[in-house]
């Protein structure tokens, strides 16, 4: 059985890390992967990809750089993610990896107007996801986990915005069948949503927010995390 794969494009903070753990875990337990099943690749380490034939799918996680940056780790990832596309391969990726997709086949990345979005904010589906055969059945708004400073701010060709939030109009995106992403974090539970706001509370009174108020408003977002489950399970990338 073909491995499925977290193509791993940065860490969360040492202090969360410690506590909570890291991408791989929490996409492990998000999208219901097996362990045995599962292989990480650090690409931002240097790590070298597979070819797509010889995956079952790829989940791609957040980091802390910037797509804009340009790093050379990053634009090999986005050649791969071309090819894994012409491959149809299962693709879905969350935050950064929601902006390397966009960038990769042919969108454009930059600075979220208006600063950083962060905390549990309202996701807002829109009429495009009225048939779409994953996302059709949530309600028309729910709860999701979001920290970022950039955003996919024009989409790809071909590519269709799903969900937005009152600042990100392009919250979810589906690019072909077997290949979406999501700004906002499904993999995240509200403890790690609230490490994230404390790390970032100098930030967020810079920038003019209040992050005790963002912090008040962290609550569960079971509706995001069964998005990435029922992605998981539609492409048999799920355990059992």
């Amino acid at each position: 059985m073909k491995p499925v794969l977290i193509i791993r494009t940065g860490r969360a903070p040492q202090p969360i890390r410690a506590r909570h753990g890291d991408f791989p875990h929490w996409f492990r337990l998000g999208a219901g992967l097996s362990p045995a099943r599962l292989r990480v690749v650090d690409v931002e380490a240097g790590e070298t990809l597979p070819p797509p034939g010889d995956v079952a799918g790829a989940l791609i996680t957040g980091s802390a750089a910037m797509v804009t940056e340009r790093s050379a780790w990053s634009e090999r990832t986005a050649g791969w993610i071309r090819d894994a596309m012409d491959a149809e391969l299962p693709l879905f990726g969350v935050c950064y990896g929601h902006q390397l997709m966009a960038h990769a086949l042919g969108g454009r990345v930059d600075y979220l107007p208006g600063g950083r979005e962060i905390g549990t904010v309202t996701i807002q589906l829109l009429d495009a996801a009225k048939d779409d055969p994953l996302v059709h059945p949530l309600p028309t708004t729910f709860k999701a986990h979001a920290t970022h400073e950039q955003s996919v701010l024009e989409l790809p060709r071909g590519a269709a915005t799903l969900a937005s939030s009152s600042r990100d109009p392009h919250h979810l995106v589906r690019y072909a069948a077997n290949a979406m992403s999501t700004q906002f974090h499904p993999e995240f539970n509200a403890d790690v949503m609230r490490a994230y706001i404390r790390r970032k509370h100098h930030d967020m009174r810079r920038e003019g927010f209040d992050p005790h108020h963002t912090f008040r408003q962290v609550a569960p977002t079971p509706l995001a995390r069964r998005l990435f489950r029922q992605f998981s399970r539609h492409h048999g990338l799920a355990a059992g």
